[in-house]
Parts: C-alpha cells; sequence; structure tokens
C-alpha cells in the first residue's frame, strides 16, 4: 500500500508501507511532511522527477527510521517527487528517474537479472562504463584473463574496478609525494593520519546535520 502527502512545498512523499495506517498514524505522518495534506488518490495522474525505484535513497532510510522511532510500524520506504510540466522536463539521470503517473507500482522492481556477459574489448568497455580504469590496470585484467585462458565477465571486471578503485586504495593518496621535484618523505595519506597520531583522543568530528525535510 502506497499513501501520497502533499507537502506545503508542493513536493510529494509516497509511503510505502506493509501495514494499514490508524489515524493516529496519519496524523504523525502530517505532522512529520510539515502540515502536508493527505491525498485519497492512489494515483497521481502527470509527470514526476523522484529517485529511481531500484534505489533506495539514504534520505528515505532516515525518513522511516524517524517514523519507527515515532511508534509507527510497518513503513518499508518513503521517498519525495517534484511534479513537472511534461516529459521533456530537465533532471540528472544519475541520481533520478522521470514517472509517468504515481500509482501502487512505483516501487515494484520488474526487471530481470541480464545474462553474463564476457568482455572482449576491456578498454572499450571501460569508456562504455565509465569505470575509469588506467591503461595499466587494463593491461592487468587482460594478462589475468589470458591466465585465464577465457574472457573476464562484466560482473569481474565492473567488480574489479570498485575494490581497486581510489576510494578503497587510496592509491594515489599513499603514492609517492613530490613537490618542486623534491620526494617527500610521508605520502598524503600518512601527513592526514599523523595528526592523529600526535593527537591521540583528542581530535573532534563535527557532523552537520541537515533538516531531512523542507
Amino acid at each position: 500500500m502506497i499513501l501520497f502527502f502533499r507537502t506545503p512545498q508542493n513536493t510529494i512523499i509516497a509511503v510505502n508501507s506493509i501495514t494499514s495506517f490508524n489515524q493516529e498514524d496519519i496524523e504523525k505522518l502530517i505532522w512529520l511532511f510539515g502540515e502536508a495534506d493527505k491525498l485519497d488518490e492512489a494515483v497521481l495522474n502527470g509527470w514526476f522527477v523522484g529517485p529511481r525505484k531500484e534505489m533506495l535513497t539514504p534520505w528515505s532510510t532516515n525518513a522511516v527510521e524517524i517514523t519507527q522511532n515515532m511508534g509507527i510500524k510497518g513503513i518499508a520506504r518513503i521517498e519525495e517527487y517534484v511534479q513537472v510540466a511534461d516529459q521533456s522536463a530537465g533532471f540528472d539521470p544519475m541520481l533520478k528517474a522521470l514517472v509517468h503517473n504515481l500509482d501502487q507500482k512505483i516501487f515494484t522492481i520488474e526487471k530481470k537479472p541480464t545474462p553474463i556477459l564476457e568482455i572482449g574489448d576491456i578498454e572499450s568497455y571501460n569508456e562504455q562504463e565509465g569505470l575509469a580504469l588506467s591503461g595499466d590496470e587494463i593491461g592487468y585484467l587482460n594478462s589475468v584473463s589470458e591466465k585465464l585462458g577465457r574472457k573476464l565477465t562484466d560482473g569481474e571486471v565492473f567488480g574489479f574496478s570498485q575494490v581497486n578503485s581510489e576510494h578503497c586504495r587510496h592509491k594515489i593518496f599513499n603514492g609517492t609525494f613530490i613537490i618542486d621535484g623534491v620526494e617527500q618523505e610521508m605520502s598524503l595519506f600518512q601527513l592526514i593520519k599523523k595528526t592523529s597520531e600526535q593527537n591521540p583522543n583528542l581530535i573532534i568530528c563535527c557532523i552537520i546535520q541537515l533538516s531531512m525535510f523542507h
């Protein structure tokens, strides 16, 4: 069951629940969404921009946790949508999706797993999928393919690109640090860690929490 609420900012909040709500729950949600209006319609016609159905957003995770702390049970997902004029509306396809009509299946994923692909040209696949593999990494994967005597699968190439990424390995931050042609004693990562090593238990982490609702 999906209920729709229209906020004072004219956005639509879709609440997906596996249980029915009582009136007290509805009133809590209205308050939580900034005195939003609960809509009676099961389907909202028009064009909307919102999160991809396949991607549970961090915003939704936080929102659901808040409802749980408020004593509302059964909510599985909460997402926010913005109504647009038509299908020509601009949006970021990396994060958002254009949806025609908000109905009871907006979170239903009907895609079937795609077949495993064998990658014959890793360099071209890297460009096609934006994996940001370097020339050395592509060469390494080609050598692995030769040793195995078979082509690597799309899952293997993609998985390698993630676990061997800068985010996971810090290859650049851990690399040789050179300033004006002079190699420094410590890498960038070592310099970062040096602060906590010299000041144990004296580092204060400041977290800025933004309101999840407008």
